[in-house]
């Protein structure tokens, strides 16, 4: 059945959160509706007004993908969206949820101290909220992103899905998809692992993903990514770091996704030109490819500017970067240019008043009298526009 929490807009969208490129096991199979894997199970996700819905799937009862209508609200919200739905229900399910989305902190008041730091940031709050970081199984995240080098988003996609169909235990069918579980270590440990993804089309990555889960085993234990968590950001980066495949991008994306390194900010080819184009950074030595340096160049220089939520602001960036969302960004830098032209508008009428004020004092053939009156007019209709305008950005 169909359950929800009251939860705004403004503190997830789907829509954002989940297609951004943090995670790779959701697809939007109905409108509004995303369905994937996580802690184990099949679930669909959609949200209508200042709810969240989630339906979790049954293995031995479910086969076609739920769509969320009228009928599966319970009366009482329908007229009382304060009031939880199942509220004497068991919690485990959305406590996997708000675990997994981080609820417990406030994405809009983030994004308030980051429009006070950072103008830029500003102008791209409104049509971008909700964006969010997702706090995912380490294991998965890690692997997953062993597969980004110099790959896109869709690509990835496919070859988690590949992954996940060969080697993961299945968990259902819904229509004509099959969902499977994301494969444990101890499978992608096996010998045989990479000639298999070699024929999944995983080229050289096939070793990487071998030799990592062989090295945590061998060397770690299957818990050591977990612990993780709880060192410093520094020093899981760099653990994360002598594993096969992993570099210091990576790594970032494992810290900030997976290990509650929220000041990690995983820096590419993107990033590097969000960085020189919007915020005019300048590399003190000129590099013209991703060193370690310049990594931790742009990581400081951003942490600096955003505080200790900085890899959470440099995915509201890196959204609204992506080509897939570059239309709404249009509407929003339309309705930031309509605001600067009103404002430009209102400040030529101010300049206007300005030099009347001044050609009225000077003009010899007006009585003095009558040049202080008026000019107490003018003070008063400045002073007006003053209070009800605000100068243009820079």
């Amino acid at each position: 059945m169909w359950r929800s929490l009251e939860l705004a807009r403004s503190e997830l969208r789907l829509e954002f959160t989940l297609a951004c490129g943090q995670t790779f096991r959701w697809r939007e199979t109905a409108e509004g509706h995303w369905t994937g894997v996580m802690g184990g199970r099949v679930w669909t996700l959609t949200q209508l007004d200042n709810r969240l819905w989630y339906y979790v799937y049954d293995s031995q009862q479910d086969s076609t993908h739920r769509k969320w209508t009228e009928g599966d609200c319970g009366p009482e919200t329908k007229y009382k969206v304060d009031v939880k739905v199942e509220e004497n229900a068991d919690t485990e399910e959305e406590k996997l949820l708000r675990d997994y989305f981080q609820l417990h902190i406030n994405v809009e008041e983030l994004y308030k101290d980051w429009g006070e730091r950072d103008p830029h940031f500003k102008t791209l709050a409104d049509t971008f909220s909700g964006v969010r970081m997702i706090r995912q199984d380490p294991i998965e995240c890690l692997f997953s992103f062993i597969c980004s080098s110099n790959n896109h988003i869709s690509r990835i996609q496919g070859m988690v899905e590949r992954l996940c169909q060969r080697l993961g235990n299945k968990l259902c069918q819904l229509d004509e998809t099959f969902y499977h579980d994301f494969p444990s270590l101890s499978t992608l440990a096996e010998p045989s692992v990479e000639a298999c993804l070699r024929d999944l089309g995983f080229g050289y990555r096939a070793k990487f993903l071998l030799q990592s889960a062989k090295t945590i085993l061998d060397s770690h234990g299957p818990h050591w990514l977990s612990s993780l968590r709880n060192v410093p950001y520094h020093e899981a980066r760099d653990a994360l770091r002598t594993l096969s495949g992993v570099g210091t991008k990576v790594a970032d994306c494992v810290c900030l996704m997976a290990l509650d390194k929220h000041e990690a900010v995983p820096i590419d080819t993107h990033v590097w030109q969000i960085a020189t184009r919007d915020y005019k950074f300048v590399s003190s030595h000129g590099q013209k490819t991703i060193t370690d340096k310049l990594h931790r160049d742009i990581g400081d220089f951003f942490r600096k500017l955003w505080g200790p939520y900085a890899g959470w602001a440099q995915s509201v960036l890196f959204c609204s970067d992506l080509k897939k969302f570059q239309n709404l960004k249009g509407r929003q830098q339309i309705r930031y240019q309509e605001e600067r032209t009103k404002q430009v508008l209102q400040w030529k009428h101010v300049l206007t008043v300005q030099r009347h004020q001044s050609n009225l004092r000077a003009g010899p053939w007006r009585p003095h009298f009558y040049s202080s009156w008026a000019s107490t007019s003018l003070r008063s209709s400045l002073h007006i526009h003053r209070l009800s305008s605000a100068p243009p950005p820079p």
